[in-house]
């Protein structure tokens, strides 16, 4: 939530760097704004809308003091298809339901959980996202028309059937879409690379290609000067339950990039941000966005990137790119007429590459282990399916490697370091590595065939952690040894396995007499106990 204290010791030099810093992350911010909305299958105006509204709102409420929020590649997929499925008015009801259970998840202090996906499925699916909007904008470069939104094998199909019906003039505007932005960031790193090369590929387009190109006028007829006012989506029970995965999808990329941008910001600013607060920030976003015709928003990596780099020093550069996109609506919206969208393709085709991690799926490729095999799993299922099953693919497959990796871990060695002179009458057993559901039922299976006569001593010194179903199988030792009245003794007992049989009440049915800090103790109990043993046989005697 918004805190009065995040302003705190500001002055006007800070406010000077947060305007030169918002009023060029909104330079940056417009142009991407009207491309991802297109790319998601919504009119330009309504990635605008997006930015001016969510972003003002991220900044003020989030937990990111440098996050700038907005419509974001990593989304267009995901909204592509929901606008294809369910149409736009059920895609602002998701992203309405998608807000509520983002500020949910911060009220719950979810945020932590957040960053336990593993690196291979968040690098997965974020290059097959970014694959998925670099062949989305194939045509759109070609100028090919009549390309009808599916699946990437569908449009790849058709457009290889419709190859003879490029449009030189759009691949020309293109190019030089390409070249403006390849050389302004070469020699110009100060300008705004994507606007420079979608105003001056438009201008080319207006004065060599008149008529020739598909622009924003002929595609939408223009761009309104004015934010839409407030509008109440028809909200019902069924409508409700057909949204909900959507929503849910939404939520969990939504909270996922944003944590990740913060991330970013903290290691470029020094700064650190509340994980719990930021998901609040971006769920109230997007509660509101929706009304006033916004899509889903999140945290901008490269935006937030801008930010920083040009001296942004507080939120308040965030709420200033998102007054300066409503002041260019307002005063230049009619000039968007004019823009071609072969001139959006280059912009939206550099973004993927950027975003798709090249270099960590590389790494993780050569390393030849089980996390291959979840980065590639994960960006095939994302690629060919979508990112709800990539993710749970990689997510199930990520947990299947750690639990084999785990129970290797797991050891049981049979009179390890004990002086004791082991028979059928004495057992002595040695357990290291965590015992869960994957390890628990080899220590079962062992001790079924092998229970002494008189003693069992169970050491647990090296067992760090323990879950119930490991609980269960040490309750079924323990009662196997009092039906066959053998001695049960328990040695070395960490933290969490102890806090966990006082929960069960397993701990309070042991004998104290028998359960002992360490080995050493258990071992000197158990000779006393064959002395005495031996000596009333033989008084027996």
């Amino acid at each position: 939530m918004f805190r009065a204290y995040r302003f705190q010791g500001y002055s006007w030099s800070k406010f000077r760097n947060d305007l030169v810093a918002g009023i060029v992350v909104g330079i940056v911010a417009l142009p991407l704004a009207m491309a991802f909305a297109i790319a998601s299958g919504v009119r330009p105006e309504y990635g605008i809308y997006t930015t001016i509204i969510a972003g003002f709102l991220i900044s003020l409420f989030g937990g990111s003091s440098l996050q700038i929020g907005g419509p974001t590649g990593a989304f267009v997929p995901i909204l592509l298809g929901i606008v294809m499925v369910y149409g736009y008015e059920n895609l602002l009801i998701a992203g309405l339901m998608a807000g509520i259970l983002l500020v949910l998840m911060g009220i719950f202090r979810m945020g932590a959980v957040i960053h336990y996906i593993p690196k291979p499925v968040t690098i997965g699916f974020t290059t097959g996202i970014a694959v998925i909007i670099f062949s989305g904008q194939i045509h759109t470069f070609f100028g090919i028309e009549n390309i009808k939104d599916g699946h990437i094998l569908f449009k790849l199909k058709q457009i290889a059937l419709q190859l003879h019906t490029i449009s030189w003039a759009s691949v020309g505007t293109a190019i030089a879409c390409l070249l403006v932005i390849f050389l302004v960031q070469r020699y110009l790193p100060k300008i705004p690379a994507p606007l420079a090369g979608l105003v001056i590929s438009s201008v080319m387009a207006t004065f060599f290609f008149p008529d020739q190109v598909q622009t924003i006028g002929k595609a939408f007829g223009g761009i309104p000067s004015t934010l839409p006012s407030f509008q109440l989506p028809e909200i019902t029970i069924d409508k409700l339950t057909l949204l909900f995965i959507p929503a849910i999808t939404i939520a969990m990329l939504g909270g996922i990039e944003s944590l990740l941008s913060a991330l970013v910001a903290d290691g470029m600013s020094g700064k650190k941000h509340h994980s719990n607060r930021e998901l609040i920030g971006q769920g109230i976003a997007n509660i509101v966005t929706p009304f006033f015709g916004g899509i889903p928003a999140t945290g901008a990596i490269a935006r937030t990137a801008t930010n920083i780099r040009n001296g942004a020093t507080s939120p308040v550069s965030g709420m200033i790119h998102s007054v300066f996109v409503l002041l260019v609506l307002v005063f230049l919206a009619p000039l968007a007429i004019h823009i071609p969208l072969a001139s959006m393709a280059p912009i939206l085709m550099l973004v993927a590459w950027n975003m798709s991690e090249r270099k960590e799926f590389k790494f993780v490729l050569r390393a030849k282990t089980g996390d291959s095999v979840v980065l590639c799993a994960t960006f095939i299922c994302t690629v060919l399916t979508d990112i709800t099953i990539g993710v749970l693919v990689g997510l199930g497959l990520s947990i299947l490697f750690f639990v084999f990796r785990m129970s290797k871990e797991f050891v049981v060695r049979k009179g390890e370091g004990v002086e004791l002179q082991e028979d059928e009458w004495t057992h002595v057993y040695t357990l290291k590595g965590p015992i869960f559901f994957g390890t628990a039922k080899r220590l079962a299976s062992l001790l079924a065939k092998d229970l002494p006569k008189d003693y069992l001593i169970l050491s647990m010194e090296h067992v760090p952690y323990m879950d119930i179903t490991a609980e269960a199988v040490l309750n079924s030792i323990i009662r196997r040894c009092k039906t066959h009245r053998v001695k049960f003794i328990l040695a070395g007992l960490q933290t969490q396995p102890k806090e966990l049989l006082q929960t069960t009440k397993l701990y309070q049915s042991l004998d104290e007499s028998f359960v002992f800090a360490n080995i050493e103790d258990a071992k000197r109990f158990a000779k006393e106990l064959e002395v005495d043993s031996m000596d009333a046989q033989a008084k027996e005697q």
